[in-house]
């Protein structure tokens, strides 16, 4: 069931179900989340039993803003070290996740048996809103990975969500989401900064904020916590996704010929296809636009039923960092 996020009533209702341990489904800038009581186990079980994700695999925890969040932040965290906070005091509310060392005894669940958890603060209203009516009933976190089976594509609308999980669980309209892609995780457990998966904010950003530079994972002694969406292959629609540049795109194209079927692509370059049953979209030349994209149109190829996705490889720059990762995960899968 969608419910207009604007109005008070589907807030309220959203917050009561969260409260009772149900799971509801909400918007964030990033992606659309399923939700569930942070700081109850057994409410977290449903997430993992919905989704179909191993119980080890840990969530984002997501915090109101404000002196709540502040308030929030201390339950499920032990205290930030000082990079950190400037992370936090840089991009709260917006879409960074900050793995840090958990408080013991709550959320464990969550952060997936770890004494690390991963933390973030949404900027979308309508997530704020319900945090805030959640935060007045006792539920000072709402754990949200993306609402869509383990696995398989994010949803960045609520009909998106609708789809994968049907009309029984609530889903909490917000429009469609204006990032697109998850949040950049920067791990802060190590006493260094590490960047687990890229995002909308980029290493540039980050190591400019908390003024030091992220360091890489072999640079430390100690193995990374496991954080959401950082397996090889993950985001993945039914089709074959195969990342190409645009000469191999026009040479598959080519060699194909009339006979290319079941195939659609998504290019920055301009291509041409002898045959009508090539699907063709236009990437946008801007990476925070084809990040906005890129779940929905690998959903809509999928509705299209096509076998393969041809996607032409994004540029080198930071800004497409996220783009790349989200893609290359997806055609690992």
């Amino acid at each position: 069931m969608i419910r207009d996020g604007r109005t008070p009533e589907a807030i309220d209702e959203a917050a009561r179900i969260l409260g009772d341990g149900g799971l509801v489904a909400f918007p964030t800038e990033t992606v659309y989340g399923l939700g569930a009581d942070a700081g109850s186990d057994a409410a977290v079980a449903r997430i993992f039993a919905a989704k179909g994700r191993p119980s080890d695999h840990p969530l984002i925890v997501h915090v109101p803003a404000g002196a709540t969040g502040t308030e929030a932040l201390a339950r499920f965290a032990q205290p930030l070290p000082e990079f950190a906070q400037k992370l936090v005091r840089a991009f709260w509310p917006g879409p960074l996740t900050l793995i840090v060392a958990r408080q013991p005894g709550v959320g464990a669940a969550a952060a997936g048996g770890q004494d690390t958890i991963g933390l973030r603060c949404p900027s979308h209203p309508v997530a704020q809103a319900l945090l805030a009516a959640c935060a007045r009933q006792g539920v000072y976190g709402v754990a949200g990975p993306s609402a869509n089976r383990f696995g398989r594509v994010s949803p960045t609308t609520a009909l998106h969500v609708q789809e994968e999980f049907g009309d029984e669980l609530l889903v909490i309209d917000g429009g469609p989401c204006e990032v697109g892609i998850e949040s950049t995780i920067v791990d802060c457990s190590r006493g260094a900064p590490v960047l687990l998966r890229p995002g909308a904010i980029t290493r540039g950003q980050i190591e400019s904020a908390c003024g030091e530079a992220l360091r890489d994972k072999e640079d430390l002694a100690t193995p990374d916590p496991r954080a959401s969406g950082t397996l090889e292959a993950h985001y993945a629609p039914s089709a074959k996704v195969r990342l190409m540049d645009a000469k191999a795109l026009q040479t598959g194209l080519d060699v194909l010929g009339a006979n290319a079927a079941h195939i659609a692509v998504w290019s920055r370059t301009a291509l041409k296809s002898r045959s009508q049953r090539v699907l063709q979209r236009r990437m946008p030349d801007d990476a925070a636009a084809t990040a906005q994209q890129l779940f929905a149109v690998l959903r809509a190829f999928d509705t299209e039923g096509v076998k393969l996705i041809w996607v032409e490889t994004p540029p080198s720059g930071p800004e497409w960092e996220g783009v790349r990762d989200r893609l290359q995960r997806a055609a690992a899968a």
